[in-house]
């Protein structure tokens, strides 16, 4: 019996003690790698055939564009996607008396685009948001992810391209 209850005591311990491994704080990121991930030097001095190819790729990602101003070197915009799940809406209003889910998400951007010598620099930033079926903000996160910004450089490198070709 004692040793019965000493290998569950061992392996409960053992478990526990493997499961706090995978709870590790995650690393966050400076405000320099993430100013380094949402950044990109092109070798052009064109700022506004830059700007162009920035709109048509946030237009090309379903973005509506907010804001566009030349002279600042400044764009904004925001995307809004209907993230409703029909189960969680239904429980929520079948359950409770003031029903409240995920209803719409806004993924917002803000481009800085400027000279920087005989190159144009861009800098964007993405901030993602989830609204409740009342409005209110559920959820707010900056996008950080590298890979994000780099799919999208890599869009804006396309269309940069295209516009070079006068293709656009």
């Amino acid at each position: 019996m004692k040793h019965t209850i000493l290998a569950s005591v061992l392996s409960a311990s053992l478990a526990l003690g493997a499961c706090d491994a995978t709870f590790q704080p995650v690393a966050r990121k400076t405000q320099l790698q993430v100013r380094e991930a949402q950044s990109r030097l092109y070798d052009v001095s064109d700022l506004k055939l830059v700007m162009k190819a920035l709109m048509n790729t946030l237009q090309d990602d379903n973005f509506i564009v907010q804001q566009a101003n030349v002279d600042l070197g400044l764009l904004t915009a925001q995307k809004e996607v209907d993230i409703e799940n029909p189960a969680e809406s239904f429980f929520a209003r079948t359950f409770t008396d003031r029903p409240e889910y995920k209803k719409n998400s806004i993924t917002e951007a803000s481009a800085n685009i400027s000279e920087f010598g005989k190159q144009i620099r861009v800098r964007i930033n993405f901030r993602y948001k989830e609204l409740n079926n009342k409005g209110g903000v559920m959820r707010v996160t900056q996008i950080e992810d590298d890979r994000y910004y780099q799919d999208f450089f890599a869009k804006v490198d396309k269309s940069l391209y295209l516009g070079k070709q006068k293709i656009q």
